[in-house]
């Protein structure tokens, strides 16, 4: 996610951080290297001069030109207003006073709109609330199909419309359902086209009009730079939409329009879609946004996808072999494994962790390698996974044969499993030094 546009910018940055002093002709030659990058990043043209005026302004500052460190305080500057580009606060769902909290969700054909209910539903429900979903996409072939699959797999109750059917009547059946149940939020999913048309928008008034929701979220594909700000632009003119949800910007996106439609269409930017697990959808915090961007980090966002994927009773097993001297097998360490892959790709959780991004070698972050190690691991007997020593050079060519993959891959696991049980052991010699407990907790 914004991965270009980190890249560029830090080396812009970069050379702010390296000056002692900084002139009013070095600041506006950096400040015109950001808007270039910004530009092809597909960063609205008005957003990005209004952006660099906010910025020249703070950054010729007497108190920034003659700062001790002038080149931290631009980067801060950037930061900020890289954060109020994006939104001015963390906006929440607007949950209703009364029960059903009715949520419709729109957007077109392909942008990820089924996928995000089920996400959605995801979320809420780990958050203590109980979700139902209407399937009201009745236009699509195997739209109700899908979004049965995805309540299933969440574990959420479904009332689904008939295909070819009247999706305003099922959206209020739905309403009458969800209100019967009992349950907390209703998320109804809606028909999409390829473009703005006229009957899709006459077809989802009437479905608002129906249900009065509480929330109205636009879903737009990041993928598709200014144009999904302009398909944005053409909701909110028919719907009075309350929020925007961007999907895909796990993928190639250049992040233009997620510093573009905040500022164009004047609403915030809810929830962000970072790969396709039901798990994959943040909040779309504007500081910890910025903060990703400027390859800060974000240790709040890592802590919270560990809380949602990680099965705590395992990590609290895995935390008393750890610390408490138990012994730490091949079986641990695939538990270990499948708890991290939960979160995420590896890559993406490395830059979540301030500093590290840039100095973690990529290469050893291929998922296909963290696939290879459970290959190697699962072809093992359940002794060899205890008791790792038993393993000699016959039985390490079985593992190799039994996984598909070579002798040396089974030698290198072998060797980071001894490597790691050795880290451990040092880490609990240091638990009676002050503090150090609490800090490895």
């Amino acid at each position: 996610m914004f991965d270009e546009l980190s890249n560029k910018l830090d080396t812009v940055l970069g050379r702010f951080r390296q000056r002692g002093k900084l002139t009013e002709p070095m600041v506006k030659d950096g400040l015109r290297e950001i808007r270039r990058v910004l530009l092809e990043a597909d960063v609205n043209y008005r957003v990005t001069r209004e952006f660099l005026g906010r910025v020249q302004e703070k950054a010729l500052g007497s108190e920034v030109l003659d700062s001790v460190s002038p080149g931290q305080q631009i980067v801060k500057i950037v930061h900020d207003e890289l954060a109020l580009l994006l939104g001015d606060e963390s906006p929440g769902i607007n949950w209703a006073n009364r029960p059903p909290t009715v949520i419709l969700v729109v957007g077109l054909q392909g942008s990820g709109k089924t996928t995000t209910v089920g996400k959605l539903a995801r979320r809420i429900q780990r958050e203590g609330r109980q979700p139902m979903v209407a399937a009201c996409d009745l236009a699509r072939p195997a739209a109700v199909e899908q979004l049965s699959t995805l309540a299933e797999r969440v574990g959420v109750p479904i009332h689904a419309g008939t295909p070819g059917g009247d999706p305003v009547a099922t959206a209020r059946a739905a309403l009458e359902a969800a209100r019967e149940a009992g349950v907390s939020v209703l998320l109804v999913d809606t028909a999409g086209r390829l473009q703005i048309d006229e009957p899709l928008m006459d077809e989802l008034r009437r479905i608002r009009d129906a249900v009065s929701p509480d929330e109205i979220l636009f879903v737009a594909d990041a993928m598709t730079g200014q144009e999904a700000v302009k398909i944005a632009q053409g909701f909110d003119e028919a719907l009075d939409i309350s929020g925007v949800v961007l999907t895909k910007l796990d993928g190639d996106a250049r992040g233009g329009a997620a510093l573009s439609v905040r500022s164009v269409v004047g609403k915030p930017i809810k929830f962000i879609g970072v790969g396709e697990g039901l798990d994959a959808l943040d909040r779309a915090d504007p500081d910890r946004l910025a903060g990703r961007i400027l390859q800060k980090g974000d240790v709040v966002g890592l802590v919270e996808r560990a809380q949602q994927a990680m099965d705590q009773e395992e990590t609290a097993q895995l935390q008393e072999k750890m610390l408490g001297g138990g012994r730490f097998t091949l079986e641990d360490f695939l538990v270990a494994m499948r708890q991290v892959q939960k979160m995420g790709p590896l890559d993406q959780l490395m830059k979540m962790i301030p500093g590290l991004g840039k100095k973690m070698p990529m290469a050893n972050m291929d998922p296909k390698r963290m696939k290879h190690i459970e290959a190697i691991i699962l072809s093992m007997t359940p002794e060899e996974r205890r008791k790792p020593a038993i393993i000699n050079r016959s039985r390490r060519v079985r593992i190799a044969k039994g996984s598909g993959r070579s002798v040396a891959e089974v030698n290198r696991l072998m060797k980071q499993h001894k490597e790691m049980q050795k880290m451990m052991k040092r880490m609990r010699g240091m638990q009676g030094m002050p503090g150090m407990k609490g800090l490895m907790n």
